[in-house]
């Protein structure tokens, strides 16, 4: 129960909450330079992680060593690069939204990222259930009414974050590629290095950080690392193994909640009447796209109902 239920909410709570930090650290610190310092941290975190997994598994006798995993090196360096540049053009977008738009907005328009995904993985033969069909309109009726002023405009921050959420969507499907012939925790290690590196050279040629700014972003720059990227993460797949994914996915969906609450309680961000149902709405379609199929058939059918009578 504590691992099924607790772990994930734990992860939700950290996620949501990272949008402030993200949302604190965008005033002082340009995007690509402060996501170049948050995974610095989260490679120094993710390498303690997995020293201490390595440690458990050989007190346990486990076959596999990680040593990249069943799949070897080349498969965890090819599929830590592809994560990583996807993870560093998503996060990238969304520090630069967050520079412009609220925090708690901001966490309800990268959800939309659990939407996408399913439609995305539509193209490589898998079909979209009832649920995400009706998740996908609600989604549109959502997003517009967050996003979308009375005088029909989009801010530059919203516009940002939505583009972000369809990286996260590619992110979250590369990630199912190479998952399986990984260990989890070193391809993670992987990803984050590359989005350092990356990070670090866009910023070189880009931006021009300072020192100050870096200084005044600690905070939110090792909360992010540590964490964000490291404890939240290794709770996602510790609670996913041997759990029904479609409880861990609704549970991490929270995200956006904590990450409205946290900007309304520690940045005092408010959201218009309008903003609220649109949030809603985008919680909805969150939800109804992570339910399977299969309930559907657990829905008492009207001929049951009159044969029962």
């Amino acid at each position: 129960m504590v691992k099924k239920i607790i772990f994930p909410l734990i992860a939700a709570i950290i996620w949501g909450t990272a949008f402030v930090a993200q949302s604190m650290g965008a005033q002082t610190v340009p995007p690509f330079s402060f996501n170049a310092a948050r995974s610095i941290v989260a490679v120094a975190t993710l390498a303690i992680i997995l020293t201490i997994s390595n440690k458990i598994k050989k007190r346990n006798g486990a076959a596999e060593k990680i040593k990249g995993g069943k799949g070897g090196i080349k498969t965890l360096l090819i599929g830590g690069f592809c994560c990583g540049t996807a993870m560093a053009v998503a996060t990238g977008l969304q520090q630069t939204g967050l520079g412009e738009t609220d925090a708690g907005k901001a966490s309800f328009i990268t959800a939309l990222y659990i939407v996408l995904v399913p439609i995305f993985a539509r193209f490589f033969g898998k079909r979209i259930s009832v649920f995400t069909a009706v998740s996908i309109a609600i989604a549109v009726a959502g997003m517009y009414l967050l996003c979308v002023s009375d005088s029909l405009t989009v801010g530059s921050g919203d516009i940002y974050v939505i583009l972000c959420a369809f990286c996260f969507s590619i992110h979250i499907l590369v990630i199912d590629r190479f998952a399986p012939f990984t260990d989890c925790i070193a391809l993670s290690l992987v990803q984050f290095s590359v989005m350092a590196i990356e990070s670090a050279i866009v910023a070189a040629i880009f931006e021009k950080p300072s020192l100050e700014g870096l200084v005044g972003a600690l905070l939110p720059i090792l909360y992010l690392g540590i964490f964000s990227s490291g404890i939240a993460y290794t709770l996602q797949i510790v609670a996913q193994k041997g759990s029904d994914p479609t409880l861990v996915a609704l549970i991490l969906s929270l995200e956006s909640v904590f990450g409205a609450l946290a900007g309304a309680l520690i940045l005092h961000e408010t959201m218009s009447s309008r903003e609220i149902i649109g949030s809603a709405l985008m919680l909805v379609a969150v939800i109804l796209s992570q339910l399977p199929a299969e309930w559907l058939k657990k829905l008492p059918s009207k001929k049951a109902e009159g044969k029962k009578e």
